[in-house]
């Protein structure tokens, strides 16, 4: 069975607050389901199976327009809705692992590592930028413990896990300085045609 992508997608018109004061409302979203649509297609390309898990209906909507299977977030943070997208793997017999759906700089050699880790029977940890935790698989005993400084406290409970450290797994946008860094990489790019395609940037901030 072909490992699935675990990828959960809060609402796109909601998301990405901490960009307000540099992109509009307008902007935030399209950038969200640019981002998203952009690690569940890089995974799919890999061989792996994205399954969005999400509790909003345009998001849903969007999954099933673009053929990947979603399922609904029980709405109670990113640990339950990894835990739900687990469930759904398992009862299919498929290895696993969790990814954000914000990485612009995801690429297909990025996630081949960490499918090749999990179908080794292997635990597998992506470390982010700030400390956090961009991608986890493996066994159906992890415990989820996203959040600020997440990575060391999920590597505490795993046994000898495969870390991944690569730049297509290291940085994830939460902040103007986040999206304006990875605009400046040749794989980040085409975040530039999405922010000019909405025509929506806060007059005054530089994004280029």
């Amino acid at each position: 069975m072909p490992t699935v992508a675990i990828i959960p997608v809060k609402s796109f018109a909601l998301g990405k607050q901490r960009l307000a004061g540099a992109l509009s409302p307008g902007a935030r979203a399209e950038l969200g389901r640019a981002l998203a649509d952009h690690v569940a297609t890089v995974c799919a390309s890999s061989g792996l199976v994205p399954l969005v898990v999400t509790a909003d209906i345009e998001v849903a909507e969007w999954a099933t327009r673009a053929g990947f299977p979603s399922l609904p977030d029980p709405g109670s943070g990113l640990d339950d809705a990894a835990s739900a997208g687990v469930d759904w793997a398992a009862s299919s017999g498929s290895s696993w692992v969790v990814l954000h759906s914000d990485l612009p700089l995801l690429g297909t050699s990025d996630v081949t590592r960490l499918e090749e880790a999990v179908s080794a029977g292997r635990d597998v940890l992506a470390p982010s930028a700030d400390g956090g935790t961009s991608a986890i698989g493996g066994g159906d005993s992890i415990r989820f413990s996203f959040g600020a400084s997440s990575f060391h406290e999920h590597l505490a409970t795993l046994r000898d896990p495969v870390i991944v450290a690569r730049s297509g797994l290291l940085l994830d946008i939460d902040s103007p300085s986040d999206l304006k860094a990875a605009m400046t990489t040749p794989r980040g790019r085409w975040l530039g045609e999405v922010i000019t395609r909405s025509g929506a940037h806060r007059a005054g901030h530089n994004l280029y």
